[in-house]
């Protein structure tokens, strides 16, 4: 084959190659190793299950009732993909509780009722007006961008987030702790266009279930 034809073969091999690179769905930046978050983040993603117990700070901005905030405790039991997030406080709505798993989602409020959906989402926007991507949250508490969607992230020194930006919200972390050699975060902060959520976690207990 001529030189000329290998060269270039050779070099739309590559020009293709540079573009796959282009349209990956992150972008990383920041003072961070990138292939240290890769390995980083390829063993978090292998945490299936854990519970988390700590506090949740919330401050919505809703246009018909201005704004408000309140605090409250905050538990999560993962198992794979079944979840049970509880909540007590915030808002002064009182406890609530959310469960189940991608396409059938159960939210109970203290003194309210019982109602159900396909999404969590769905479900929180409904009854208490809050727009929070939980599908999201089983990533962003890891310290990881979820898979399914394009995201911008800033490594810290330590190669591991310190920012991320994904479908229209700002996700910070403030601080890690070593929970049985992983490297988990401790305290994150949220800002969606009408929600800000402040997650500080006391207790990581992570699971890896699936083999």
């Amino acid at each position: 084959m001529p030189a000329v034809r290998l060269f270039l073969i050779a070099s739309l091999i590559a020009l293709l190659a540079g573009c796959a690179g282009l349209t990956s769905r992150e972008a990383v930046e920041g003072s961070g190793d990138a292939a240290t978050w890769k390995a980083h983040k390829e063993r978090v993603t292998r945490l299936d299950g854990w519970q988390i117990d700590g506090k949740v700070g919330i401050r919505a901005l809703q246009p018909s009732a201005g704004s408000q905030s309140g605090s409250g405790t905050l538990f999560w039991l993962q198992r794979q993909d079944y979840f049970d997030i509880r909540l007590s406080g915030p808002l002064g709505r009182g406890a609530a509780r959310l469960t189940g798993r991608e396409g059938a989602v159960t939210l109970e409020v203290a003194n309210q009722g019982r109602y159900q959906a396909e999404s969590p989402e769905a479900l929180l926007e409904q009854q208490l007006g809050w727009r929070l991507p939980v599908s999201h949250l089983l990533w962003w508490v890891r310290g990881l961008p979820a898979p399914d969607s394009k995201s911008r992230v800033t490594l810290d020194g330590n190669s591991h987030l310190a920012r991320l930006e994904q479908d229209g919200w700002q996700v910070e972390y403030l601080s890690y702790a070593e929970q049985d050699g992983y490297a988990l975060p401790e305290r994150i902060k949220l800002h969606g266009s009408d929600l800000n959520v402040t997650l500080v976690i006391k207790d990581w207990q992570p699971r890896q279930l699936g083999q």
